[in-house]
């Protein structure tokens, strides 16, 4: 067995489970997303991905599970009863402590319940409710692709505890991923054994929810800004940077509350951990506007002359489905690729992703 072979299995293989089938796009009243990714070689380090709550998870057997567990964790343990779940295991270390009074099993049983009653309400949130995953890991070829490939998979490791515990995604999913992507003192592989050597697992990446009004809901990590187009004025808006919070990319801040914060390289210290407050938001406000969501390898998220032209592409194409923009702005980037080989700059070029959210 040649390891050409093995290397091109590997390949396929990455690009085949970091690029998502139009069959996952997620279907939400007055909202029109599509999504596509053209890699710099066999494989690339870019990841998009739709997060079809109703098609990975079902919503109903889990409202089911947390109505049952809220009314299970409320009754006492019989008498010489085997443990049956997490309430009854923390009652029995509960009643083994000093001071302990038998009201405090009630209180504890009804917090906990109180906790998958919540559940329950969150989770019928999700039939109208879609994801958007974007992670633009460093460099491009299988590092690059087993980069995104850490990402893919610790947020839907993570996600499951999500869903369980909230009911929803929190900024705890993220913080996680961002922990994940960090450089481990004790050297926790062989991409990070010294700090100095700068080996680090980087990516940037955008995570947000969108619902039917077009509110788009999300979490920056060194990404690239979004970008609005107007239906109406048929140009992109301007976005108060304020409103937009940026993160470094994965892995590269620590916040400074964290208990393993010593045990991670960091470029600097955020004073505490991500929450709601640092999440952005943005709103398709009428019919027609569109959100863009790409990768360096489209554009920077700062050149002036670029944003004019990809902004010349938007207003030939803005009136087309979703799939159609993002195959325009697809076939735009290609074209540059093309200028930059001729100028002796093939070096420069990186992988393409554009994702389209367009509001119906």
């Amino acid at each position: 067995m040649s390891s050409s072979n093995s290397v091109l299995r590997i390949d396929e293989y990455l690009r085949e489970r970091l690029t998502p089938v139009e069959g996952a796009i997620p279907h939400i009243p007055g909202i029109e997303m599509f999504g596509n990714s053209i890699p710099a070689g066999t494989v690339g380090g870019d990841l998009f991905e739709y997060i079809n709550f109703q098609q990975r998870y079902d919503i109903g057997a889990r409202i089911q599970q947390a109505q049952r567990l809220s009314k299970d964790f409320l009754e006492p343990l019989p008498p010489g009863a085997m443990v049956r779940n997490s309430v009854d295991d923390h009652v029995q270390w509960l009643k083994a402590t000093p001071g302990y009074r038998p009201e405090m099993e009630a209180e504890y049983r009804f917090a906990r319940s109180s906790e998958q009653v919540r559940v329950a309400e969150e989770l019928p949130n999700l039939y109208s409710t879609a994801g958007v995953l974007l992670v633009d890991a460093q460099g491009h070829g299988i590092i690059s692709a087993k980069i995104a490939s850490t990402v893919h998979d610790t947020f839907h490791a993570l996600m499951l505890t999500e869903l369980d515990r909230y009911g929803k995604t929190t900024p705890m999913l993220l913080e996680n991923i961002n922990l994940r992507l960090a450089q481990s003192v004790t050297a926790r592989n062989a991409l990070g054994i010294i700090e100095k050597e700068d080996a680090r697992e980087i990516a940037t990446m955008v995570y947000g929810e969108i619902s039917p009004g077009g509110d788009f809901r999300f979490a920056n990590f060194g990404h690239p800004p979004p970008l609005v187009f107007s239906a109406e004025y048929r140009k992109f808006m301007n976005i108060n940077a304020s409103r937009m919070v940026q993160f470094l990319a994965l892995g590269l801040q620590i916040p400074a509350d964290h208990p393993d914060r010593r045990k991670y390289y960091s470029l600097n210290c955020r004073p505490t951990e991500v929450d709601s407050s640092d999440l952005a938001e943005i709103t398709l406000m009428s019919p027609g506007d569109i959100l863009v969501l790409y990768t360096e390898g489209v554009y920077d998220g700062s050149d002036k002359p670029t944003r004019e032209l990809l902004e010349v592409v938007m207003r030939e194409h803005y009136r087309e489905p979703a799939k159609e923009i993002c195959n325009a702005l697809l076939d735009y980037a290609v074209k540059q690729d093309d200028q930059l080989r001729q100028s002796g700059n093939a070096d420069l070029i990186d992988d393409k992703t554009v994702f389209i959210v367009k509001r119906t």
